[in-house]
């Protein structure tokens, strides 16, 4: 998360810059699709959110559920996973995703990320409330149900800080089933399982006959790497897990030769020697020039390593790897605004190809940047839509054409297929839709295949021989609701995948840890 416009970008936010500003260059041209992934068609309950000091913020008592159809609350089922919008009150609404659990006896509830400190689920009252201290300060997010039609719930919540509300409105909820009619898998068999006992799991990258797959941490559990050997992956072996007490919140990783890349939330990019592929040493953390850092992605193509870092100051840095264990910075790419204005949003995650970079900028969109020159990034394009959440993309020749494969994350997202042959005027040719309530992680495109990490629907094998029509062949559904944590957060189910040419897919799953599959 140096060229000119970057520079000026960098003054603007009060950073003394590598270099002087002299003109600002022309902003690229932007194509502007108005099919979100989201339509805003108001608020989803009657329900409202009290305002009185009488009540403390986040009780029952505080929210108006006078309008509602509570008589409608016992035909909701009360047990089961449900994954949620919320939209904020507000004229121009945000919205952001979300997840509960309820059971029969409460005792596998579960409300941002943990059992609810208060519950209230009956005939006419849905009510799931959490309070949690960080520090010297109480946070409390609470949820009342207005009405229910089918599988779905609507209400109201309302976020607090310390007592006071820092934010309310309303929001839709969803049971969370398998696809009407779809089987556990069809045209993917299960070639091995194995749990990943460190953290959430969250990617995946093989080389040398090992699997290297990095967590986040997850409540007392620490992130990290562990390392199985799968040269027979039908019975993975686990080798080794390495963590740092104080930097192990590890999202993304990839290799060039015996250099492995982590990406750390901690200390930007943490280098490992895979000499002996089943025991990784540490060699250092990258300097990025700009002190400590977060980077959340990384991607190696050919002698470069690029690491998207959302922080302290969005920014895509990108490094000379022909000496794997010591990479050289050669510069960065910041978009003007990002870091102060979120409509700009910060790089999530990119792909190189061919000396453009394609790079996945959150609430910004889709941005693709020339980085022939690294020391002179320059944007040459960018596809948005409206609330974007631009997260992960593959990208192909398809004969004469240059095919980008593009999906979010969030309530609604799905995939886009863009021709950026020309990629001053991105054109959508197709798109590739699952149900609403949940959404892509990642994506490989091998050939005429496309492969995605699909969340709580699994992975999901497409054709895209002809891009304008994505046709699923095959599915596995790894998300079952009898794995442990589930129902903890709309981002559960298949998240990290690699098919690095041997035959088999590897995957991620936040619960099961690593499934392989054979390729197709």
């Amino acid at each position: 998360m140096k060229w000119t416009r970057r520079a000026c970008a960098v003054l603007a936010l009060g950073v003394l810059p590598l270099s002087a500003c002299d003109r600002e260059p022309p902003e690229p041209p932007v194509t502007n699709d108005v099919e979100g992934d989201w339509v805003d068609t108001g608020r989803y309950a009657a329900c409202t959110v009290r305002t009185t000091t009488d009540v403390a913020c986040g009780d029952l008592d505080g929210f108006d559920v006078s309008r509602c159809d509570t008589g409608s609350l016992a035909g909701i089922p009360g047990d089961g996973i449900y994954t949620m919008l919320y939209r904020l009150d507000a004229e121009s609404p945000g919205i952001g995703a979300g997840s509960f659990r309820v059971s029969a006896d409460g005792s596998q509830d579960s409300f941002r990320g943990a059992a609810p400190t208060q519950r209230q689920v009956d005939a006419d009252t849905f009510f799931l409330s959490n309070t949690r201290a960080q520090s010297s300060t109480t946070l409390r997010n609470s949820v009342v149900g207005c009405r229910a039609e089918g599988k779905r719930l609507y209400g109201c919540y309302v976020s607090c800080r310390n007592g006071k509300r820092t934010g309310a409105g309303t929001f839709v909820a969803e049971r969370w089933e398998r696809r009407a009619g779809e089987a556990e898998a069809s045209g993917l068999g299960l070639v091995s399982e194995s749990f990943v006992d460190a953290g959430m799991p969250v990617d995946i990258y093989v080389t040398q006959g090992h699997a290297y797959v990095v967590s986040v941490p997850d409540g007392v559990e620490r992130g990290g790497l562990t390392v199985f050997d799968v040269r027979n992956p039908a019975a993975p072996v686990f080798k080794t897990y390495f963590s740092l007490p104080n930097d192990n919140y590890w999202n993304g990783v990839w290799a060039k030769g015996n250099a492995l890349y982590v990406a750390s939330a901690d200390s930007g990019v943490v280098v490992f020697d895979i000499t002996n592929p089943a025991s990784p040493q540490w060699v250092k953390s990258v300097s990025s020039g700009q002190g400590r850092i977060d980077v959340h992605t990384v991607f190696v193509e050919g002698d470069r390593l690029y690491a998207m870092s959302p922080s302290p100051s969005p920014r895509t840095f990108i490094y000379d790897i022909q000496n794997p264990m010591e990479p050289r910075r050669l510069g960065d790419y910041a978009e003007v605004g990002a870091g102060s204005d979120p409509t700009v949003g910060y790089p999530h995650d990119a792909l190189a190809f061919e000396g453009m970079l394609y790079i996945n900028h959150w609430s910004g969109g889709y941005v693709m940047v020339d980085v022939s020159d690294p020391a002179n990034p320059r944007k040459v394009g960018a596809y948005k839509y409206p609330y974007a959440t631009s997260h992960a993309n593959a990208v192909g020749k398809f004969g004469d054409r240059r095919i980008a494969f593009e999906g979010g994350e969030n309530w609604g997202a799905h995939l886009r297929v863009l021709d950026v042959t020309d990629p001053a005027q991105p054109k959508r040719l197709g798109e590739y839709k699952l149900e609403e309530n949940a959404s892509i992680h990642n994506m490989v495109l091998k050939g005429e295949r496309l492969y995605i990490a699909y969340y709580h629907h699994g992975v999901r094998v497409l054709d895209v021989s002809v891009p304008e029509s994505p046709k699923e062949v095959a599915h596995y559904n790894t998300f079952r609701e009898t794995d442990p944590d589930r129902g903890e957060s709309f981002y559960e189910g298949a998240i990290g995948m690699r098919v690095p040419g041997d035959g088999y897919v590897y995957v991620i799953d936040t619960s099961r840890g690593l499934l392989i599959f054979p390729e197709l």
